[in-house]
């Protein structure tokens, strides 16, 4: 897992002095907004590193159609109580077979480390207070689980039968 600050110098976020432009230029490592995506994906070149800023209150389905034209999905945590981020994330993963970066953003602790890698996450912008040391120990605590997970989808006994 790879753990970000929150100034990311590669994707670049495409806004004006307005604020987001409903309709961006398209240039390489855009991460554009849901709503933006929804507005420039008809004419937008296919061969450029994009990313979409995915709300957790969106159906990830709207996008199974886009995802192989994205590089990066950033998912967010609004609170670090609200888990429906977790649920997208599995979902890309298992269910649309997304093998881009999935990014947790937002209220993210280092508790949620684990789960967040077992959930298909890629990487992690913590939140400001929180320890990049701390959230690597926390990927060290345990070394196997008993339940699949978008790492490995088989359980624990089905790992080591063979």
């Amino acid at each position: 897992m790879e753990f970000l600050s929150h100034h990311d110098p590669l994707w670049h976020r495409l806004s004006g002095e307005d604020g987001p432009q409903p309709h961006p230029a398209p240039r390489p490592h855009a991460l554009l907004t849901l709503e933006q995506w929804h507005a420039v994906r008809d004419h937008w070149p296919a061969d450029l590193s994009t990313g979409v800023l995915l709300p957790n209150t969106a159906d990830v389905a709207q996008l199974a159609a886009d995802l192989p034209r994205l590089a990066l999905l950033v998912l967010q945590f609004p609170k670090w109580t609200d888990g429906r981020a977790y649920s997208q994330a599995r979902l890309l993963r298992g269910r649309h077979r997304f093998s881009g970066e999935v990014r947790a953003t937002g209220d993210v602790l280092v508790d949620m480390v684990p789960l967040l890698q077992r959930a298909g996450f890629s990487s992690v912008q913590l939140r400001g207070d929180q320890k990049v040391d701390s959230a690597r120990r926390q990927l060290q605590m345990f070394d196997a689980y008993y339940q699949a997970d978008a790492l490995d989808p088989r359980p624990w006994f089905k790992r080591h039968a063979a």
